[in-house]
């Protein structure tokens, strides 16, 4: 008899075939048997999900949670949100391997790449670990609750093999010939790929360039080349303005591998660019190239403040303030010179960059002081104007009388529908980005995938339920090479998402104090998901709340190693 039988579902199987009416039993952490309904034989348990569909399990394939999974077997919000399996690593920023002499560096370059606390990470990351392997298996031994699967960073190898110099030069040929044995070991241990960035705005801390923004391209064509002798791998970088697409092309042939090439966002000020990456991707392909960009169906934005001001610091202009503080770091502010900088900078256009001077998206969230308070929820452009000044000069002076407490929100990228329904169509798009495990305090688009389910399919009408279930779930899993996932077939494992296609989507933001040491996140809860279960276990109730799991040695999630 099978473990469990879920009656009547509106079954989207993640193929893209046309959604059917089925029943679906599970047994030993698989799916057992689909067929219509009433024709399956009785299991220990049943469910009727009437009115309900039923898909695969969200794979989502762009994470941060290298650290909190050390703290964090649920990786949460993840598994609420209705995804499964995730992919850490992703940019190249990892915490593995790592030397005891380089934790402080690692975990402050984090503080300022990925908006982390600096006292979260020191309290809550557990190195029981060294090397990718010993980290991998730390992983495998503690347990987690969806399935994951890693890459190699790019740089933490160059942290491990440079120490300081790593964000400060080019390798010589004798470290890149290193890295490249950490590379082709931690693939051996199992990691499902390399990871790098060479976006400007990738800073780590007092806004010294991320390790990996320092490696040439051959340091680069070299690394990748590892992966030729992996039976599967994938070869994932955020790219800058310099690095072409052509080049990306040569690596994908050079491997033999997939090349996922982020974050393709649209940017207003220059509408066009994601387009042209997008095309140029999708010719590659036309040539046999495994590649594509990764898009994301969210508006990009950011709360922060000036203490940690995220949509402004990969500004060349605002790089002399990155490693200034206290009374320094507001005379910069300050300055008419460096304000006069910045906005000549945001006058010009440029290929990439988060924020691009659109203050009528840039809003007050929340002031300090009381007398401020007919300020908040509108926006600096119009707040300005009452005012008589420029919004730079406005936002920066509210923000220097409140102590840098003032809490603003800014919509960066991805704010023209119209252009993001084109990118979620386009035959090169992959459907990525949520960040989850990063930028805490700033968003949390953990729930992409709900949002795509309830605002691109059922309100806007740009995908049909079908063709956004496999964009969330075969797709990845087939590119990421992960066997029998992101599909409902016998035999396949029992990742399964059951939700309500007719209120899907996440709910509004709210911040909570649950890190360690009582760090705050924001969260989006899920809405219409009735519930989530990883390798055949629930781990999500009727309520889209966390299942209490018994045995906590032995949490669902499977490491998913490439070999």
């Amino acid at each position: 008899m099978n473990d469990l039988l879920i009656r009547g579902a509106l079954l989207v199987d993640g193929s893209g075939a046309d959604p059917r009416h089925a029943d679906v039993s599970l047994s030993g952490g698989r799916i057992a048997e689909v067929g219509p309904p009433g024709t399956l034989a009785r299991a220990h348990e049943h469910l009727d999900a009437d009115g309900l569909a039923l898909m695969p399990g969200i794979v989502d394939n762009h994470t941060h949670y290298d650290a909190q999974v050390t703290w964090d077997p649920w990786c949460s919000p993840s598994p609420q949100l209705g995804v499964t399996t995730a992919v850490i690593g992703n940019c190249g920023f990892t915490i593995a391997p790592c030397r005891p002499r380089d934790r402080e560096r690692i975990m402050r370059n984090l503080t300022q790449v990925e908006g982390m606390s600096l006292e979260v990470l020191r309290q809550g990351i557990d190195w029981q670990f060294e090397s990718i392997a010993d980290y991998l298996s730390f992983i495998e031994r503690r347990g987690t609750v969806p399935n994951l699967a890693a890459f190699v960073g790019h740089s933490s190898l160059r942290t491990f093999v440079m120490s300081e110099e790593a964000s400060r030069r080019a390798a010589t040929p004798a470290e890149v010939a290193q890295m490249r044995c950490l590379l082709a070991e931690g693939l051996k241990a199992g990691a499902i790929g390399f990871a790098t960035s060479t976006s400007p705005a990738h800073n780590g801390e007092g806004g010294i360039p991320m390790p990996s923004r320092l490696a040439d391209d051959g340091e680069i064509q070299t690394l990748v080349g590892a992966l030729r002798d992996a039976p599967r791998a994938v070869f994932m970088l955020t790219k800058g303005g310099h690095t072409r697409i052509d080049f990306l092309e040569t690596l994908a042939e050079q491997s033999g591998h997939p090349v996922i090439v982020a974050a393709l966002l649209h940017n207003s000020t220059n509408p066009g660019a994601v387009f042209a990456d997008l095309d140029a991707i999708a010719a590659a392909r036309g040539r046999g190239r495994e590649m594509v960009g990764a898009v994301s169906p969210c508006p990009l934005t950011n709360d922060f403040t000036l203490h940690s001001p995220y949509p402004v610091e990969g500004l060349e202009s605002w790089r002399p303030l990155l490693a200034l503080k206290g009374e320094a770091f507001i005379a910069a502010l300050q300055s008419t010179e460096r304000r006069n900088a910045i906005r000549l900078e945001l006058s010009r256009p440029a290929v990439f960059r988060l924020f691009n001077g659109e203050w009528d998206k840039v809003q007050v969230v929340e002031t300090r002081r009381t007398s401020h308070r007919h300020l908040e929820h509108r926006s600096v452009a119009e707040l300005a104007r009452e005012a008589g000044c420029d919004p730079l000069d406005f936002m920066l002076d509210l923000a220097i009388e409140e102590n840098l407490d003032t809490v603003f929100s800014a919509v960066l990228l991805n704010s023209d529908e119209d252009a993001v329904a084109r990118m979620l169509a386009h035959p090169a798009s992959l459907v990525s980005l949520s960040d989850a495990g990063a930028h805490l305090t700033f968003f949390n688009d953990a729930g992409f995938g709900l949002h795509l389910l309830g605002h691109w399919v059922r309100e806007r009408q740009v995908l049909k339920l079908a063709s956004a279930v496999r964009k969330l779930t075969a797709e990845p899993a087939a590119l990421f090479g992960l066997t029998d996932r992101g599909l409902i077939r016998p035999g396949a494992w029992a990742d399964l998402l059951l939700f309500d296609p007719a209120t899907v989507g996440r709910g509004s933001k709210t911040r909570v104090n649950d890190l360690p040491g009582g760090g705050a996140r924001l969260l989006t809860p899920p809405v219409g998901v009735y519930g989530v279960w990883v390798n055949g276990t629930r781990v999500v109730d009727t309520r889209g709340c966390q299942v209490v799991i018994g045995q906590t040695d032995h949490w669902p999630g499977q490491l998913l190693r490439s070999c």
